[in-house]
């Protein structure tokens, strides 16, 4: 009904005189209106055409998420994150607390313990309330060793508040540390070698030195032993001018006459 009240409205209005047909009369259409418009529409449907298969030469880019995740860039800013130290696999945080002076928020809390051998303390809990950081940078910028930074994870989800009221970092760094400590594996002590023990090798026996030969005690298992060797071996002393010998037998001692 109201399509039809504005056609009425259009045919009667003042600057319409004569209706719709009038315009027609007054304005024809010429032939090469006509056909200056429809080559203009093939222009732009060739263009089109154009983009479309220009578009569909290229490689894919949509990526199966969450099977996939796209890489982000340096410039994002997640939650801060404390840094593994590549050269020890520990924290880089000394507790010094300069981190919690500088947050505006007063989301951070820091406790640190200084271990037996070390020059600094350890950092032992690191706690942020991600829902009142405002990810200002001020922690990052005030910690004098560079052990926070801005993290990747964009994606922090959960379906109970109290998850990012208390986000442990020093508890999410012990992935990674567990990370470094398998590629970078505690190199086992060197075994002890014959040069510095003093002892020969394995299948390389060596003769008795003189010295230790004379400190070992003489046992008579070892004393009969010895004189069992000794006797089984053959005579070799030259015999005596004058005296029948046999061989194989033991040499004979000429007798010694008494004055």
């Amino acid at each position: 009904m109201y399509g039809v009240c504005l056609a009425d409205a259009t045919v009667d209005s003042p600057h319409n005189v004569g209706g719709t047909d009038a315009l027609q009369k007054e304005h024809p259409m010429s032939m090469l209106t006509v056909l200056r418009e429809t080559l203009g529409g093939f222009k732009s449907l060739l263009v089109g055409m154009r983009i479309t298969a220009r578009e569909a030469a290229k490689p894919l880019i949509t990526v199966q998420y969450p099977h996939e995740t796209l890489k982000m860039p340096g410039r994002f800013r997640g939650h801060v994150k404390l840094i593994l130290d590549p050269a020890t696999g520990k924290s880089r945080c000394t507790a010094c607390n300069l981190c919690v002076r500088a947050c505006p928020s007063d989301c951070i809390d820091v406790e640190g313990l200084k271990r037996e051998g070390e020059k600094k303390k350890s950092v032992t809990e690191y706690v942020l309330d991600f829902t009142t950081c405002s990810l200002c940078g001020s922690c990052v910028e005030a910690c004098p060793s560079d052990a926070i930074e801005y993290s990747k994870d964009y994606n922090v989800v959960s379906r109970n508040r109290e998850d990012f009221g208390r986000i442990d970092l020093v508890k999410n760094l012990q992935g990674e540390a567990a990370v470094w400590t398998k590629n970078h594996p505690t190199p086992q002590p060197a075994p002890a070698t014959a040069a510095s023990t003093g002892l020969p090798a394995a299948g390389n026996p060596v003769a008795a030195s003189p010295s230790a030969s004379a400190s070992a005690p003489t046992t008579p298992a070892s004393a009969s032993a010895s004189a069992a060797t000794v006797s089984s071996v053959p005579a070799t002393t030259p015999p005596v001018a004058g005296s029948a010998t046999t061989v194989g037998a033991p040499p004979q001692v000429p007798e010694q006459k008494s004055t």
